[in-house]
């Protein structure tokens, strides 16, 4: 079942630059609250140059210092099949972005396997299934995320969930392979909507004028099997973070300008 694009939230700012430091800010934020009042703290990152972006802002943010980052697990909700030190590696990436420069355990940092390293793309998604069941249970055998970020491709993927694909429709696991993706590179590991819809709070941030119609769609209640994105909501709170230009056809109902 799609949310109610109405029980969305849709948070505009001017420019990529703002988006990232405004979602940086309500990051760290919730961060400092969560590792306060919980044990342990499950976040989901996304790839990308926003996801980058927001990463950066949060390493340079003052607050980042009051969170126990000892509490805190990071995970992917993808991640492209390639070496461990390709640029293209979502975790790569955050690395280089954020973790790289926390006093963290290495163990919270749950990285899917990469290629040439003795395991092939199932057995690295049958591994990520496995890391994440050891912090879930029976019923939801990985952890509950706490902030699920995803980005929004102009298709109206998200996660390696690609419109009218097998992967968007598959509800009894928790990690797919992904082979001949339509967006390079071709293999890929995801986790599937179950998991992205169990979250407490999913947060999309979308920028560029290219993203404005897969948007527009998602807030008019499309089809998730075609625009996947329009499947994506948390348990408690649902937000679409945006710049200006991928704005273009929010609804102005829909904007929320006191979040």
């Amino acid at each position: 079942m799609n949310p109610d694009p109405s029980a969305i939230r849709v948070v505009v700012e001017s420019d990529k630059a703002t988006l990232a430091e405004s979602v940086a800010t309500r990051f760290v934020g919730k961060l400092v609250q969560l590792t306060q009042s919980q044990g342990a703290v499950h976040v989901s990152l996304t790839g990308g140059s926003m996801g980058a972006a927001v990463l950066e802002r949060v390493a340079a943010h003052p607050g980042a210092g009051m969170i126990d980052w000892s509490r805190v697990h990071f995970w992917w909700s993808d991640e492209r099949f390639l070496p461990r030190d390709d640029d293209e590696r979502n975790a790569l990436q955050a690395r280089r972005a954020l973790l790289d420069v926390l006093d963290i355990p290495g163990e919270n940092v749950h990285e899917p396997a990469a290629a040439g390293e003795g395991v092939g793309l199932d057995e690295a998604a049958e591994a990520y299934a496995a890391e994440l069941a050891r912090f879930g249970d029976e019923q939801r055998p990985w952890p509950l995320f706490d902030v699920c970020f995803l980005g929004v491709g102009p298709d109206g993927h998200i996660a390696s969930l690609f419109p009218d694909r097998g992967e968007v429709r598959v509800t009894d696991r928790a990690v797919l392979p992904v082979r001949e993706s339509p967006k390079p590179p071709p293999e890929r590991i995801t986790f599937t909507r179950p998991v992205i819809n169990s979250s407490v709070r999913v947060w999309m941030v979308v920028s560029g004028t290219d993203k404005a119609p897969a948007l527009g769609l998602v807030l008019a209640g499309a089809s998730y099997l075609s625009v996947p994105a329009a499947g994506a909501y948390g348990t408690a709170r649902t937000v679409i973070f945006v710049d200006q230009d991928a704005a273009a056809e929010v609804p102005e109902d829909l904007i929320d300008p006191d979040y």
